[in-house]
């Protein structure tokens, strides 16, 4: 069971081990200042954040971020995962395996709760190479985490206890949206939700470059293509109305919208975007097995 008041370990300091610290902090630090009086809101007291990194580099990295609200281990996953009451794993998933099997880290795991955001690692992956004890929750965030905007996917065992879950939904929730769903699902959220940011910025960068081609600076030529996507979006979010909605409430007859929506047409972007992500789904659905094979 998870206490309200756990020690965290993040195994794996990297970008979004690092969005995730940032997330969390936040809340905390908001919760502090509303004496944890906020309606509606479940409310976790982490009373120490620990944060396992590779070499001395990315520990004063991690250190200049947080200064003294982390401690920060460098090369002592053991030493890190043995203090800690619930382990993010946030590793690349190439090298999870080597660092769960390590000596002593079976004895740290024990009866301890392991949240990975690993692509394409399995449940039934992770628990060979941890001890029965261990509890696992899978989930897939993504980069908008590190600024609050984030999507996260989570995928639990039919098994997990209500506490446990409940405090991955508050982590999550930190970094903006969460859902549940079952592990077959995240192959795809990672082709989709994970890879979905850079296919975005391709599309922003495209429609910049088309304002740059018709005279707007470059500087102001983003701001608004990543306004329109952002404002775009948000509707989408807020209304519940479908994308192809929004688009006809604003094609008007032989208008300038129609023109290009059917330039885009041309250009069989729809198939193209579609296809990135089904591309992106079947590299991730690989991930794992490169790591089985090991």
């Amino acid at each position: 069971m998870i206490t309200t008041t756990p020690t965290i370990c993040i195994l794996g300091c990297g970008t979004m081990g690092k969005a995730i610290l940032t997330g969390i902090l936040n809340d905390v630090n908001e919760a502090i200042k509303n004496n944890y009086s906020v309606p509606n809101t479940v409310s976790f007291k982490p009373r120490k954040f620990i944060a396992c990194v590779s070499g001395n580099e990315s520990a004063q990295k991690v250190i200049n971020l947080f200064g003294e609200l982390v401690t920060v281990v460098a090369e002592q996953n053991v030493k890190g995962v043995e203090e800690a009451d619930v382990v993010l794993l946030c590793t690349k998933p190439q090298i999870a395996k080597t660092i769960l099997t390590e000596d002593g880290m079976a004895e740290a795991l024990e009866n301890k709760l392991i949240i990975s955001i690993l692509a394409g690692v399995s449940l039934s992956q992770l628990k060979e190479w941890v001890p029965t004890s261990t509890k696992i929750i899978r989930a897939m965030p993504n980069t908008p985490c590190m600024i609050q905007e984030g999507m996260t996917v989570m995928s639990c065992p039919a098994n997990t206890n209500v506490d446990d879950k409940t405090f991955a939904m508050w982590v999550f929730s930190t970094l903006g949206r969460v859902r549940v769903l079952d592990e077959k699902h995240l192959d795809a959220v990672t082709g989709l939700s994970g890879s979905g940011p850079a296919f975005a910025c391709v599309v922003l960068e495209s429609l910049a470059d088309g304002g740059v081609m018709m005279g707007l600076p470059r500087e102001v030529a983003l701001e608004l293509a990543a306004q329109a996507l952002q404002g775009a979006a948000r509707m989408v979010l807020k209304t519940g109305k479908h994308p192809a909605e929004i688009k006809d409430n604003v094609t008007t007859p032989a208008g300038c919208t129609i023109a290009g929506l059917l330039t885009m047409e041309d250009g069989k972007i729809r198939s193209t975007l579609a296809r990135a992500v089904q591309e992106a789904t079947t590299v991730a659905s690989t991930l794992g097995k490169v790591q089985a094979n090991k």
